[in-house]
Protein backbone atom coordinates (compact mmCIF):
# COMPACT_ATOMS: atom_id res chain seq x y z
CA UNK A 1 0.00 0.00 0.00
CA UNK A 2 2.81 2.41 0.88
CA UNK A 3 4.60 1.70 -2.42
CA UNK A 4 1.37 2.29 -4.33
CA UNK A 5 0.85 5.59 -2.53
CA UNK A 6 4.39 6.75 -3.35
CA UNK A 7 3.99 5.70 -6.99
CA UNK A 8 0.73 7.66 -7.22
CA UNK A 9 2.34 10.74 -5.68
CA UNK A 10 5.21 10.50 -8.16
CA UNK A 11 2.71 10.62 -11.02
CA UNK A 12 0.57 13.44 -9.61
CA UNK A 13 3.38 15.51 -8.10
CA UNK A 14 6.87 16.03 -9.44
CA UNK A 15 9.21 14.45 -6.84
CA UNK A 16 11.38 17.09 -5.20
CA UNK A 17 14.66 16.83 -3.32
CA UNK A 18 13.94 17.02 0.41
CA UNK A 19 16.83 19.46 0.70
CA UNK A 20 16.90 21.95 -2.17
CA UNK A 21 13.53 21.05 -3.77
CA UNK A 22 15.05 20.30 -7.19
CA UNK A 23 13.50 17.49 -9.25
CA UNK A 24 14.48 13.92 -8.29
CA UNK A 25 13.36 10.42 -9.27
CA UNK A 26 11.28 9.55 -6.22
CA UNK A 27 9.49 11.24 -3.34
CA UNK A 28 11.72 11.47 -0.29
CA UNK A 29 15.00 11.38 -2.22
CA UNK A 30 17.90 13.82 -2.07
CA UNK A 31 19.49 15.14 -5.22
CA UNK A 32 23.14 14.06 -5.77
CA UNK A 33 24.46 17.49 -4.77
CA UNK A 34 22.60 17.54 -1.43
CA UNK A 35 23.47 13.90 -0.76
CA UNK A 36 27.18 14.55 -1.21
CA UNK A 37 27.06 17.35 1.38
CA UNK A 38 25.82 15.05 4.15
CA UNK A 39 28.32 13.41 6.49
CA UNK A 40 26.97 10.07 7.64
CA UNK A 41 28.62 8.64 10.73
CA UNK A 42 30.49 5.55 9.58
CA UNK A 43 33.52 3.62 10.77
CA UNK A 44 34.80 3.46 14.33
CA UNK A 45 32.72 5.02 17.10
CA UNK A 46 32.71 4.91 20.89
CA UNK A 47 31.07 1.60 21.79
CA UNK A 48 28.81 3.37 24.29
CA UNK A 49 27.87 6.89 23.17
CA UNK A 50 28.61 6.51 19.44
CA UNK A 51 31.04 9.43 19.21
CA UNK A 52 33.15 9.06 16.02
CA UNK A 53 36.74 7.91 16.55
CA UNK A 54 39.29 8.81 13.90
CA UNK A 55 41.54 5.76 14.22
CA UNK A 56 39.87 2.34 14.24
CA UNK A 57 41.61 0.17 16.86
CA UNK A 58 39.79 -2.92 15.62
CA UNK A 59 37.98 -3.54 18.90
CA UNK A 60 35.40 -1.87 21.13
CA UNK A 61 36.75 1.32 22.64
CA UNK A 62 35.34 4.10 24.83
CA UNK A 63 35.73 7.80 24.17
CA UNK A 64 37.28 9.98 26.87
CA UNK A 65 33.90 11.27 28.04
CA UNK A 66 32.52 7.77 28.65
CA UNK A 67 35.71 6.73 30.42
CA UNK A 68 35.34 9.68 32.79
CA UNK A 69 31.65 9.15 33.42
CA UNK A 70 29.70 6.17 32.12
CA UNK A 71 26.22 7.16 30.86
CA UNK A 72 23.04 5.65 32.25
CA UNK A 73 22.08 4.42 28.79
CA UNK A 74 23.72 1.31 27.32
CA UNK A 75 24.45 2.66 23.84
CA UNK A 76 23.73 5.65 21.63
CA UNK A 77 23.98 5.93 17.86
CA UNK A 78 23.29 8.69 15.30
CA UNK A 79 22.94 8.68 11.53
CA UNK A 80 24.56 12.01 10.64
CA UNK A 81 27.05 14.54 11.84
CA UNK A 82 25.05 17.63 12.75
CA UNK A 83 26.79 20.27 10.63
CA UNK A 84 25.89 23.05 8.19
CA UNK A 85 24.44 20.66 5.60
CA UNK A 86 22.35 18.51 7.93
CA UNK A 87 21.31 21.46 10.11
CA UNK A 88 19.21 22.93 7.30
CA UNK A 89 17.34 19.64 6.91
CA UNK A 90 16.80 19.18 10.63
CA UNK A 91 15.58 22.74 11.16
CA UNK A 92 13.21 22.45 8.19
CA UNK A 93 11.80 19.29 9.76
CA UNK A 94 11.66 20.72 13.27
CA UNK A 95 10.53 24.30 12.71
CA UNK A 96 9.65 24.53 9.01
CA UNK A 97 6.45 22.48 9.04
CA UNK A 98 8.01 19.59 7.10
CA UNK A 99 6.77 16.49 8.99
CA UNK A 100 6.95 14.42 5.81
CA UNK A 101 10.74 14.36 6.17
CA UNK A 102 10.39 11.85 9.02
CA UNK A 103 10.03 8.97 6.55
CA UNK A 104 13.34 9.75 4.83
CA UNK A 105 15.17 10.42 8.08
CA UNK A 106 13.78 7.24 9.59
CA UNK A 107 15.39 5.10 6.88
CA UNK A 108 18.80 6.64 7.67
CA UNK A 109 18.31 6.03 11.39
CA UNK A 110 17.22 2.43 10.84
CA UNK A 111 20.41 1.76 8.91
CA UNK A 112 22.72 3.08 11.62
CA UNK A 113 20.66 1.82 14.54
CA UNK A 114 19.69 -1.64 13.34
CA UNK A 115 21.35 -3.34 16.31
CA UNK A 116 19.60 -1.06 18.80
CA UNK A 117 16.24 -1.50 17.12
CA UNK A 118 16.71 -5.25 16.95
CA UNK A 119 17.03 -5.64 20.73
CA UNK A 120 14.42 -3.16 21.99
CA UNK A 121 10.87 -3.84 23.18
CA UNK A 122 9.55 -0.27 23.16
CA UNK A 123 10.43 2.92 21.29
CA UNK A 124 10.01 6.17 23.22
CA UNK A 125 10.38 9.67 21.72
CA UNK A 126 11.80 12.51 23.78
CA UNK A 127 8.68 14.50 24.72
CA UNK A 128 7.84 18.14 24.20
CA UNK A 129 6.10 20.15 26.89
CA UNK A 130 2.43 20.50 25.97
CA UNK A 131 2.77 24.25 25.45
CA UNK A 132 5.57 23.78 22.93
CA UNK A 133 3.69 20.93 21.27
CA UNK A 134 0.62 23.13 20.89
CA UNK A 135 2.73 25.83 19.24
CA UNK A 136 4.66 23.47 16.92
CA UNK A 137 1.67 21.16 16.28
CA UNK A 138 3.80 18.00 16.20
CA UNK A 139 6.65 16.42 18.11
CA UNK A 140 9.44 15.75 15.64
CA UNK A 141 10.89 13.02 17.88
CA UNK A 142 7.55 11.18 17.90
CA UNK A 143 7.42 11.23 14.09
CA UNK A 144 10.95 9.83 13.94
CA UNK A 145 10.06 7.16 16.51
CA UNK A 146 7.13 5.94 14.43
CA UNK A 147 9.23 5.92 11.27
CA UNK A 148 12.05 4.00 12.96
CA UNK A 149 9.66 1.44 14.48
CA UNK A 150 7.79 0.87 11.21
CA UNK A 151 10.02 -2.12 10.39
CA UNK A 152 9.23 -3.92 13.67
CA UNK A 153 5.59 -4.87 14.16
CA UNK A 154 6.38 -6.43 17.53
CA UNK A 155 7.75 -3.17 18.95
CA UNK A 156 5.42 -0.71 20.66
CA UNK A 157 5.82 3.03 20.16
CA UNK A 158 4.94 4.79 23.42
CA UNK A 159 4.71 8.51 22.56
CA UNK A 160 3.30 9.45 25.98
CA UNK A 161 5.47 7.24 28.19
CA UNK A 162 7.82 10.10 29.05
CA UNK A 163 6.42 13.48 30.04
CA UNK A 164 8.19 16.79 30.13
CA UNK A 165 7.27 18.28 33.47
CA UNK A 166 8.50 21.83 32.87
CA UNK A 167 8.39 24.17 29.91
CA UNK A 168 12.10 24.92 30.16
CA UNK A 169 13.91 27.30 27.80
CA UNK A 170 15.38 25.78 24.66
CA UNK A 171 18.69 23.94 24.99
CA UNK A 172 20.10 25.75 21.94
CA UNK A 173 23.31 27.65 22.62
CA UNK A 174 23.78 26.28 26.14
CA UNK A 175 26.99 24.74 27.44
CA UNK A 176 27.11 21.08 28.47
CA UNK A 177 26.83 22.01 32.15
CA UNK A 178 23.92 24.39 31.51
CA UNK A 179 22.14 21.71 29.49
CA UNK A 180 22.47 19.23 32.33
CA UNK A 181 21.06 21.76 34.79
CA UNK A 182 18.23 22.64 32.40
CA UNK A 183 16.95 19.06 32.11
CA UNK A 184 17.58 17.90 35.67
CA UNK A 185 14.26 16.54 36.99
CA UNK A 186 12.59 17.76 33.78
CA UNK A 187 11.08 14.38 32.85
CA UNK A 188 8.63 11.99 34.41
CA UNK A 189 6.98 8.70 33.49
CA UNK A 190 3.27 8.48 32.79
CA UNK A 191 1.57 6.30 35.44
CA UNK A 192 -0.26 4.45 32.67
CA UNK A 193 3.03 3.45 31.03
CA UNK A 194 4.78 2.07 34.10
CA UNK A 195 3.44 -1.46 33.68
CA UNK A 196 4.49 -1.63 30.00
CA UNK A 197 7.95 -0.29 30.81
CA UNK A 198 8.89 -2.56 33.70
CA UNK A 199 11.72 -4.94 32.68
CA UNK A 200 11.55 -3.71 29.08
CA UNK A 201 14.40 -2.66 26.81
CA UNK A 202 13.67 0.89 25.70
CA UNK A 203 14.97 2.82 22.71
CA UNK A 204 14.83 6.61 23.13
CA UNK A 205 14.50 8.55 19.87
CA UNK A 206 15.31 12.23 19.31
CA UNK A 207 16.39 14.51 16.48
CA UNK A 208 19.86 15.65 17.61
CA UNK A 209 22.35 14.41 20.20
CA UNK A 210 24.32 17.47 21.33
CA UNK A 211 25.85 17.03 24.78
CA UNK A 212 23.87 13.96 25.81
CA UNK A 213 22.17 15.81 28.67
CA UNK A 214 18.64 15.07 27.44
CA UNK A 215 19.46 11.43 26.69
CA UNK A 216 20.98 10.99 30.13
CA UNK A 217 18.01 12.62 31.89
CA UNK A 218 15.52 10.46 29.99
CA UNK A 219 17.54 7.30 30.62
CA UNK A 220 17.74 7.96 34.35
CA UNK A 221 14.01 8.62 34.49
CA UNK A 222 13.25 5.32 32.76
CA UNK A 223 15.74 3.29 34.80
CA UNK A 224 14.09 4.62 37.96
CA UNK A 225 10.89 2.73 37.04
CA UNK A 226 12.71 -0.57 36.44
CA UNK A 227 13.35 -0.37 32.71
CA UNK A 228 15.95 -3.08 32.11
CA UNK A 229 18.02 -1.28 29.47
CA UNK A 230 17.94 2.05 27.66
CA UNK A 231 19.53 2.88 24.31
CA UNK A 232 19.40 6.10 22.29
CA UNK A 233 18.98 6.68 18.55
CA UNK A 234 19.09 10.13 16.95
CA UNK A 235 19.14 11.57 13.48
CA UNK A 236 22.06 13.96 14.07
CA UNK A 237 25.07 14.10 16.35
CA UNK A 238 27.16 17.15 17.20
CA UNK A 239 30.83 16.30 16.72
CA UNK A 240 33.53 18.56 18.13
CA UNK A 241 33.21 21.58 20.38
CA UNK A 242 30.76 21.06 23.25
CA UNK A 243 30.05 17.43 22.38
CA UNK A 244 30.88 15.76 25.66
CA UNK A 245 28.49 12.83 25.88
CA UNK A 246 27.13 13.65 29.33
Amino acid sequence: MRRLLHATLDVVLVPRCVGCRSAVDRQGDLCPECWMKLNFIEGAVCSVCGYPIELDPGYDVLCGACVRRRPSYARARAALRYDDASRDLVLAFKHGDRPELAATFGTWMIRCGADLLGRCDVVIPVPLHWRRLFKRRYNQAALLARSVASTRRDVAVLPDALRRLRNDPSQSGRSAAARRDNVRSAFGVSPRARHDLRNSRALIVDDVFTTGATAEACARTLMAVDVAEVSVLTLGRVVGGNSDSI
